[in-house]
């Protein structure tokens, strides 16, 4: 499938928020019976030499303590499981990613040590374009008991539809109905018309997969605010957007949709890599 999702890496720094990163990870553990593993990051020349190791078997205690008290949440197939690296906290968690076959990450965007800076931002770029792995995030009350309802924008790019079997095994592993919004920024008709196009071929897959999904169509000037108000509308529990991969850093910070969607959504947000081949086989890619 498209997603196969193996392992899950969780960065910990021990804040509530941290933590609540880990909770949404066992949510998916427990679907895909996968192991997650907690990735506690020190500061590249913190602590000294002299009390590295000692530092180093007090944080492995704290994560042992944390595996202790969330393994029983764990269902069969899935497991938990610790490493401490040193160095920047991006590139490590990054690294540890994809040193294995279909992983994902997932993590709070708030949180001590620097971790809100690491997601809002500049930071949260250079992570994004860094891996090619899955990331979700969530922020601090955002997380639902269970996915029962995905929504998927659809906009006039071809890279929007990349994330579609990803999202249709998802919404197969949680039993969900997907939602999917075809957004316009423009209000000319013709640029109405392919996203239209665009959104039946989806539907035409999702159908095909055995999927449940309803189909809604909205225009505006702010696609992030449109998306985020439909989610609120329909009392989602997940949205999948891409990574934008193009822009630039300045677009980046100053408000581009994946970085509005990063700190403003109020449900976990999945950020899916572009990759040019990943639907060149499916059926509604070559028709775009």
């Amino acid at each position: 499938m498209a997603f196969g999702m193996k392992r899950i890496i969780v960065p910990i720094d021990f804040s509530d928020e941290a933590v609540h990163g880990l909770k949404l990870a066992i949510m998916f553990a427990n679907q895909y019976g996968c192991a997650i593993e907690m990735v506690h990051v020190l500061r590249p020349h913190e602590p000294s030499h002299s009390r590295y190791h000692e530092v180093k078997e007090q944080i492995e205690q704290q994560l042992q303590n944390l595996a202790n008290i969330y393994t029983p949440k764990l269902q069969s197939g899935a497991s938990i499981s610790y490493i401490v690296k040193r160095g920047k906290v991006f590139q490590e968690v990054v690294n540890q990613a994809q040193a294995f076959d279909d992983a994902v990450i997932v993590c709070s965007t708030h949180g001590a040590s620097g971790f809100e800076e690491f997601f809002i931002g500049s930071n949260a770029f250079r992570i994004l374009t860094a891996t090619t792995c899955p990331v979700i995030t969530i922020r601090h009350g955002a997380m639902h008991s269970n996915i029962e309802r995905i929504v998927l924008p659809i906009d006039i790019t071809a890279e929007s539809r990349q994330k579609v079997p990803i999202v249709a095994e998802l919404a197969q592993a949680f039993g969900a109905e997907v939602h999917v919004l075809g957004v316009a920024s423009s209000q000319a008709d013709d640029i109405d018309r392919r996203v239209r196009q665009y959104t039946a071929q989806v539907a035409d897959y999702l159908g095909e997969h055995g999927v449940r999904h309803v189909v809604e169509h909205a225009r505006g000037g702010n696609l992030a605010n449109i998306t985020m108000e439909y989610m609120e509308r329909v009392n989602a529990d997940l949205v999948a957007i891409m990574s934008e991969q193009g822009m630039n850093i300045a677009d980046f910070v100053l408000g581009s949709y994946a970085q509005q969607m990063f700190s403003k959504s109020t449900v976990p947000v999945l950020c899916i890599t572009p990759r040019e081949l990943s639907l060149a086989s499916d059926s509604f890619r070559a028709q775009g």
